[in-house]
């Protein structure tokens, strides 16, 4: 039983082959920097890695060189696409129109249409990669699995937003949340590591990458998230604002002559890292401007740093009180000075880092990051929301 993982992110795809009944990953890869200089394409299996720098200015380009590579004569792992039993899809935003794992057909097609404006740098993307995989296997069964799914455990006083309540009622105005297979798995992994029951853990998830979301998980549940109504809402991320006062969007509006449209066309793709910065929405490449003396590379690394920390903050005050804090995503597995400066002076909090620990974490693996009295337990975890969807796949489509 083979099934295949497209994941679809605002500058990035992943992508798994997994064979299900042992769940080992049979090829893995990633399209990165996808419509930024330097696209990069990454290529994993029989134990060897192909890597090139090739241009994907678009999904479209990504979805195809996964597709070829799979079934490559000499590199790939399959002889033709008629070997993948399913293929599960990540989507970002479901509104209300899914709150559970869904079968492709033409009519959830045409709702994810519908809804693609609520998450406008990746239902977009989710939507070309469930269509490339129908022309090359139309008649393999496909699941969406979407994000969103984790959150509506939130009570209402949570997920709603202080607006007229008919228009909640009309429109199901209301937090929504994203990276819910992320931070579903991270939280398992964590209990399970710690040999906990999770339903006695109190957990804060940080899944930081180019788009980035924080949140608290209470007995396994999901009580707040940063992210809104789209995943626009939240920390400053890799060209999205973040949170901000709607009035400083609309004076900007006024005085630039731009639409709705305009402007969130703006607040997704020209603000965050990229915008504060002027240099990039890589966080690789800010830490070495940064580094070079860039002033503005260094204000949006610590704007991003001093969000993520206020965030944590107040969801220990949400559960009151934290026992485990995970990093997860990009970002929070792989750059050092992210988590120091995310955690800096939270001792109140009972939260203490090991700065040695902290450097030396080594990759792919979880590890315990946190100084030996620290009340605390910081973890980095490396997530798998591909195996999450991947079993999602199989139960949805009836294939176990």
């Amino acid at each position: 039983m083979k099934i295949l993982v497209i994941n679809s992110g605002s500058s990035s795809l992943k992508y798994q082959l997994i064979d299900m009944e042992t769940e080992s990953v049979l090829a893995k890869g990633l399209c990165e920097r996808i419509g930024i200089a330097n696209s990069n394409f990454v290529y994993k299996a029989h134990g060897m890695t192909i890597e090139q720098q090739t241009d994907i200015p678009d999904h479209n380009t990504a979805v195809k060189l996964v597709l070829d590579k799979l079934t490559d004569k000499e590199a790939g792992v399959i002889s033709s696409m008629k070997e993948i039993d399913g293929v599960g899809h990540r989507v970002v935003a479901s509104g209300e129109a899914f709150k559970q794992p869904t079968l492709v057909t033409p009519q959830a097609m045409e709702t994810m249409e519908q809804i693609k404006d609520l998450a406008p740098l990746h239902n977009p993307a989710a939507i070309v990669g469930v269509n490339a995989c129908l022309a090359q296997m139309p008649d393999t069964p496909m699941v969406l699995v979407f994000d969103t799914g984790f959150h509506f455990t939130m009570p209402d006083y949570a997920y709603m937003y202080a607006i007229n309540y008919q228009h909640y009622q009309k429109y199901k105005i209301r937090r929504y949340g994203a990276h819910g297979t992320s931070h579903k798995f991270v939280a398992q992994e964590a209990a399970k590591y710690l040999g906990k029951n999770i339903e006695d853990l109190k957990i804060i998830t940080c899944h930081l990458g180019n788009g980035s979301s924080i949140t608290a998980v209470k007995g396994g549940k999901c009580i707040d998230t940063s992210m809104g109504f789209t995943p626009l809402a939240g920390v400053p991320m890799g060209t999205r604002s973040g949170d901000i006062d709607f009035a400083a969007a609309e004076y900007i509006a006024k005085k630039e002559g731009m639409s709705i449209s305009d402007m969130l066309t703006y607040l997704n793709k020209q603000c965050g890292m990229l915008g504060v910065s002027g240099v990039s929405s890589d966080f690789r490449d800010l830490s070495v401007a940064s580094d070079a003396g860039n002033d503005r590379a260094r204000l949006a690394l610590d704007m991003f740093c001093y969000n993520t920390k206020k965030y944590i903050g107040a969801y220990a005050a949400a559960l009151n009180g934290v026992d485990v804090i995970v990093f997860t995503a990009g970002i929070g597995e792989n750059d050092s000075r992210v988590r120091e400066a995310s955690l800096k002076d939270m001792e109140y909090l009972g939260v203490k880092l090991d700065a040695q620990k902290n450097v030396d974490c080594p990759r792919g693996t979880i590890a315990e990051i946190q100084a030996d009295d620290s009340k605390v337990k910081i973890l980095v975890i490396p997530t798998n929301e591909e195996l999450v969807i991947a079993r999602e796949t199989m139960s949805v489509a009836n294939l176990a």
